[in-house]
């Protein structure tokens, strides 16, 4: 019963931002852009239902992280409604909705290596400092440069030296050694998961800045559906990884 209340909760809260779609405004059924975003939404509504119902499946000590994983596919759900809207009416890529979305969403993943850590006590506050302040200069840079608020190349060298940061502490940083260390197979398993994710997963986006943003070589609606793919993937992905993980260090899954 509690679950059924817990998903009837998210589920009317969730839907009820869905009012901010126009509705006189339909995807045609050749916007293979546009259906991306609409795909991607219901996958990210979908995830967020899930991760919220199986908190109650883990041990307290995880129930945090999966917690900020339902928050963060909520998060991106509602961003990808405000974003197809955008596609649809204008046939502008929806930058500013999009990094709004990254601007609160990617802190919260990179907070969710100190969290999983945290779970088996290896972690402490300068971790979570770092990883915070390594997303969020990554994120600011790439978009002052792609809104064109400093010269483009000069924003992709600043997010860059942010994704750079963020590797080194989850790979040869004191994160990175806390994880090794920590003798919690389930814990390595998803840390190094997670780390994979953040390396190739993430490489989509400044892949597409360059391509999209610094030599022209790619269209706006490609570029749109390869964005929109990877936080599908990165999102999901991560918050998956993390659920099992709790699920496994968790053991007898909780009534």
């Amino acid at each position: 019963m509690k679950k059924l209340k817990l998903f009837a909760l998210t589920a009317v809260a969730l839907l009820g931002v869905t009012g901010v779609a126009n509705a006189d405004v339909m995807l045609a059924q050749d916007d293979f852009v546009g259906i991306s975003f609409w795909i991607i939404s219901m996958g990210m509504l979908a995830a967020t239902a899930f991760f919220f119902m199986e908190t109650g499946n883990v041990a307290a000590g995880w129930r945090t992280s999966v917690i900020v994983a339902g928050l963060v596919t909520g998060i991106a759900f509602i961003h990808y409604m405000y974003m197809r809207e955008v596609w649809v009416s204008t046939g502008d890529s929806p930058t500013v909705y999009r990094y709004i979305d990254w601007l609160i969403t990617v802190p919260l993943q990179m907070v969710e290596f100190y969290l999983i850590l945290s779970a088996v006590g290896k972690a402490n506050s300068g971790m979570f400092w770092r990883l915070l302040l390594g997303s969020v200069v990554m994120l600011v840079g790439g978009y002052l440069g792609e809104a064109g608020y400093i010269n483009a190349t000069l924003g992709f060298i600043i997010g860059m030296a942010g994704w750079v940061y963020i590797l080194y502490e989850i790979f040869s940083g004191e994160a990175g050694k806390a994880a090794a260390k920590s003798g919690n197979k389930a814990l390595v398993t998803a840390f190094g998961a997670m780390r994979m994710i953040v390396t190739v997963g993430w490489a989509i986006y400044p892949l597409g800045y360059v391509f999209g943003y610094l030599t022209g070589g790619v269209d706006a609606e490609s570029l749109n559906v390869v964005y929109n793919l990877a936080d599908f993937v990165n999102k999901i992905a991560f918050g998956l990884v993390i659920w099992a993980a709790a699920t496994s260090s968790s053991g007898k899954r909780a009534k």
